[in-house]
């Protein structure tokens, strides 16, 4: 059974992967304007991106944990106000018109597979979104006493849960009803994540040690 702990880890991630940013804008941006398949391309880039800061974290905090579990404070304040401050931002998102993404004409030359792969790599590795994202994963699923296997459950289903959340993405907004429904509902859909992300905030800020 996963524990409370790694639970409250994959609702994070949930939180922070599904939210509106650079990545799932881009993802949607080019399966509003190319389609399906070039989507999926970018997404799959942003996942082995996200990985990359999941392998660098769990490495990090768990040294970190061997060696001065009093770290894990730190890093749990650090978690917690960069939650605070995407609830912030995505609170101005909501504020703001939604973009009004058109598909291109169907007889334009689609997109080359490998560019579209590598951009979603750069551009999730070079989100400082990312790290301090799964940081704060890390210090939720993490204890100084976690299971040998917490870690590699943590990895393996935000893997999982990243897959469906970016594919997702690609899939969904390459439909005519979803572009219609994100206009329409958009500023709805960017407030709900702007008070999940101060609700997560507080709770890492607030919570015993």
């Amino acid at each position: 059974m996963i524990g409370s702990a790694v639970a409250l880890a994959f609702g994070s991630y949930v939180l922070a992967a599904a939210s509106p940013g650079p990545s799932n804008m881009a993802i949607m941006a080019t399966a509003m304007r190319d389609g399906r398949i070039p989507a999926l391309i970018l997404a799959c880039g942003v996942m082995t991106g996200s990985l990359v800061w999941a392998l660098l974290a769990a490495t990090g905090i768990s040294t970190l944990l061997a060696t001065y579990a009093e770290a894990i404070i730190v890093i749990k304040m650090l978690g917690g106000l960069y939650l605070l401050y995407l609830a912030v931002r995505t609170g101005r998102s909501a504020l703001q018109p939604i973009p009004n993404f058109i598909r291109s004409d169907a007889a334009r030359t689609p997109p080359c597979h490998l560019p579209l792969y590598r951009q979603g790599v750069l551009m999730h590795i070079s989100n400082p979104k990312a790290i301090m994202s799964w940081a704060a994963i890390m210090s939720l699923g993490l204890r100084e006493n976690a299971p040998s296997g917490t870690l590699p459950a943590i990895i393996g289903g935000c893997a999982v849960l990243g897959v469906g959340i970016f594919g997702g993405y690609a899939i969904l907004f390459s439909t005519a009803r979803m572009i219609a429904v994100y206009c329409r509902l958009g500023r709805w859909i960017q407030g709900l994540f702007s008070a999940l992300f101060a609700v997560a905030g507080l709770k890492l800020l607030l919570a015993p040690d």
